[in-house]
């Protein structure tokens, strides 16, 4: 056998050994990815810590973070909110308006008709006494909602109403409310505003239209000045004996009404009631001018 020449053997030696090389490396790599756990791990470990970008397939499928400056949806109403007056709100509202009432004066004639009682029927039953109509010059005086103490009139104005001298038998008097002075002590001794106000009609005054009721005739504190002026029977049950001089004032009873049109130029208002006794009932009917 011929001896090869030394370049060709070293270029074959070459040949042999790159290819023992690379089918090492093969049999090392499939190893290394199916069989070893720690392996594994250490691909993902060092695929986690890379501060490189996403491929193009990441990217491709994860949301975007949310930007701190993109403005969120927000539902918008389709209706506005509706908003409801309180009964605080509606009553001052009703006070502002009564206002251009204080200070406003009435002066007319009040057509007054009353039904006079006593209790000498079969038994001492209640019984129609008499009747009586007549006219009286008038008048209604409208103020600011009185105060006394730490209180103020719950009314949208004070009223006072007259009709006929406070002497004369058929006088009748209205007042809304008063302050009086009683003493800085109650019967236990407590200490109290030596300035009481009492309110003894419920007043509303809306468009215009007055609906007022005499809700407490204050008979109790002795301070009663809702009064209808009327004679009494020198003797009771004996009309033919006559009657005393004067009127006998008689405290009106809750209940009565005082209702009609008010405004700031005229009043046409009509009242009803009885007294406290039971021994008076009458209706008037008032027409007045603003002076």
């Amino acid at each position: 056998m011929a001896h090869e020449p030394g370049t060709r053997r070293r270029f074959r030696a070459r040949q042999i050994s790159a290819l023992c090389l690379g089918i090492l490396c093969a049999t090392l790599s499939g190893c290394g990815s199916d069989d070893d756990p720690a392996a594994a791990a250490s691909t993902v470990s060092v695929s986690g810590s890379t501060s490189g970008p996403p491929t193009s397939a990441a990217a491709a499928t994860a949301d975007p973070p949310p930007s701190a400056d993109e403005p969120t949806d927000t539902p918008t109403p389709t209706e506005e909110p509706v908003t409801e007056s309180s009964e605080d709100e509606t009553v001052a509202a009703d006070a502002s308006d009564a206002s251009a009432l204080w200070g406003a004066a009435y002066s007319g004639t009040a057509d007054i008709s009353v039904d006079v009682y006593d209790y000498c029927g079969t038994g001492g039953a209640r019984r129609l006494a008499g009747s009586r109509r007549y006219s009286m010059d008038s008048t209604l005086n409208l103020s600011g909602p009185r105060i006394g103490g730490d209180e103020t009139e719950a009314n949208p104005f004070s009223m006072l109403f007259a009709a006929g001298d406070p002497s004369r038998a058929g006088a009748v008097s209205f007042w809304s409310s008063a302050v009086s002075a009683t003493s800085s002590q109650d019967l236990a001794g407590n200490p109290r505003d030596p300035h009481l106000l009492l309110t003894y009609w419920d007043i509303d005054w809306t468009n215009g239209e007055l609906d007022a009721r005499l809700t407490d005739p204050h008979t109790r504190q002795a301070i009663a000045l809702n009064l209808l002026n009327w004679p009494s029977p020198v003797v009771a049950c004996r009309s033919d004996l006559g009657e005393l001089p004067g009127g006998h004032p008689h405290a009106l009873a809750s209940g009565a009404t005082f209702t009609g049109r008010l405004d700031r130029s005229s009043a046409s208002l009509t009242a009803e009631g009885g007294s406290t006794d039971g021994l008076i009932a009458f209706r008037l009917q008032f027409d007045g001018t603003a002076s």
